[in-house]
């Protein structure tokens, strides 16, 4: 077996530890969530969430080197979290893992955490014996990021075999995340924390029932590659506001959640066919902005593949479009599973690994970086 490197998530509201072998075979992956502690916030609490990896860190890094059937000596590196995400929350997983390098005499790989979101894909592609092809564009849609990246090769050694890549940012998100918009309609509708999943079964079910509104595309200034949702989210907003009868259903969904009843066969039946058909038309209007963008932009970069990633890349509709979509125009596109779409420390370690071919360690003054830029 080659190197072994354990990784460390801690950007935000997932407390995840994994080992991965040569940046593609897992042998472990543990996430801890914290969901059910801010649920009831409808959003990820900062202070709450850095208690919380301090409480987990320990038992997840433990259960994932059990999982791995590994000794700490037998680790090669350990890779940590240093950014983008929450600074309390990124300086948890960083100072376990330096202590735990330092402790061990291993090198300590620091990794960007939207690198580990286009490792997450290569992972997955791992798994099945296919290799993306690059140049790709890469879309990573979560709840606290949504942007477009052009991803290269850098040197003659191949991605797959621990080869570097290069990053260029194309376009972002002016406002709102896609995941944030999620969440804030499914809170504006009764819906709970977090949003993404419910939205995604209920715009399902909601078959041809005709639209009470209609969302068109969301126009941006400058960078025509660049994403908006805040302005969907406020016509989401404006129509329950100016359409009385939605307020008596969105009362007792709210009911049930405080009753616990969140689930989507408890929820469906306290939705009417004009808010199902509501939550299509938004869903619509998003996966139609972030497939058409990211085929423009593979378009003018004339890139090989598709990548795509993150939380709301495990959205079945975003998926069957892009599906769709790409073959159309003779592309291929691939996903992570869900499970790696979410934050995890699968993809922290896998994209490590070419960082440590080339020795790319920290020492004992690496420190979380809220903003770090993916280059």
């Amino acid at each position: 077996m080659g190197a072994r490197i354990l990784g460390i998530e801690s950007s935000c509201d997932e407390t995840a530890a994994a080992v991965v072998a040569d940046g593609r075979e897992i042998l472990s992956s543990v996430v801890a969530s914290q969901i059910d502690i801010h649920r009831k916030y409808g959003g990820v609490v900062p202070e709450l969430a850095s208690r919380e990896h301090l409480r987990q860190i320990v038992p997840v890094v433990r259960e994932a080197m059990t999982r791995a059937n590994l000794q700490f000596a037998d680790l090669d590196a350990i890779a940590v979290t240093q950014g983008p995400g929450l600074v309390g929350a990124l300086l948890v997983g960083i100072t376990y893992g330096k202590t735990l390098a330092a402790a061990l005499g291993k090198p300590l790989v620091p990794v960007n955490h939207l690198a580990g979101h286009v490792h997450a894909v290569f992972l997955e592609a791992a798994k099945t014996g296919r290799v993306a092809k690059l140049p790709a564009v890469c879309l990573i849609v979560s709840g606290g990021h949504t942007v477009l990246y052009e991803v290269k090769q850098q040197s003659a050694v191949p991605y797959e075999e621990g080869g570097e890549l290069t990053y260029r940012k194309i376009s972002q998100t002016r406002d709102d995340a896609a995941g944030e918009a999620y969440d804030k309609v499914a809170k504006l509708l009764g819906l709970g924390y977090p949003g993404g999943p419910i939205l995604d079964r209920l715009a399902a079910a909601a078959g041809d029932v005709p639209a009470p509104v209609k969302f068109g595309p969301t126009k941006t200034r400058g960078n025509a590659l660049d994403f908006s949702f805040s302005g969907l989210k406020t016509a989401v907003l404006y129509h329950v506001r100016e359409t009385p009868e939605y307020a008596t259903e969105i009362a007792a969904r709210e009911a049930a959640l405080a009753r616990g009843e969140r689930n989507f066969e408890q929820l469906l039946p306290l939705c009417s066919t004009k808010t199902l058909a509501l939550i299509r038309e938004f869903q619509n209007a998003v996966v139609r902005d972030l497939v058409e963008r990211t085929l423009v932009a593979a378009s003018q970069l004339h890139a090989e593949s598709i990548l795509v990633s993150g939380g709301v890349a495990a959205n079945s509709q975003l998926r069957t479009s892009f599906e769709e979509r790409a073959r159309a125009a003779g592309l291929e596109v691939l996903f992570p599973s869900r499970a790696l779409s979410t934050d995890n420390a699968a993809m922290i370690a896998a994209a490590a690994y070419p960082r440590f071919c080339v020795c790319a360690f920290a020492d004992t003054s690496l420190n979380a970086d809220a903003g770090l830029a993916l280059s």
